[in-house]
């Protein structure tokens, strides 16, 4: 996935199907210079970290 999608993810309002390695997550920021998104999984809100926008999988 790219910064520019990550950014419009995390500001809808609409719940998108994203995983991390295989794991459904949540995108909170997005910080498009660094290409980076602060996510956690949704299963557990309390695992929050920063990873590469790059490993972020959008599913239809």
């Amino acid at each position: 996935m790219d910064a520019h999608r990550a950014q419009e993810i995390a500001g809808s309002p609409i719940m998108v199907n994203v995983t991390h390695n295989g794991t459904p997550v949540y995108i909170q920021h997005v910080d498009e210079s660094m290409q980076t998104a602060r996510i956690y999984p949704l299963d557990n809100p309390g695992n929050e970290r920063e990873v590469s926008v790059a490993n972020l999988q959008e599913h239809e």
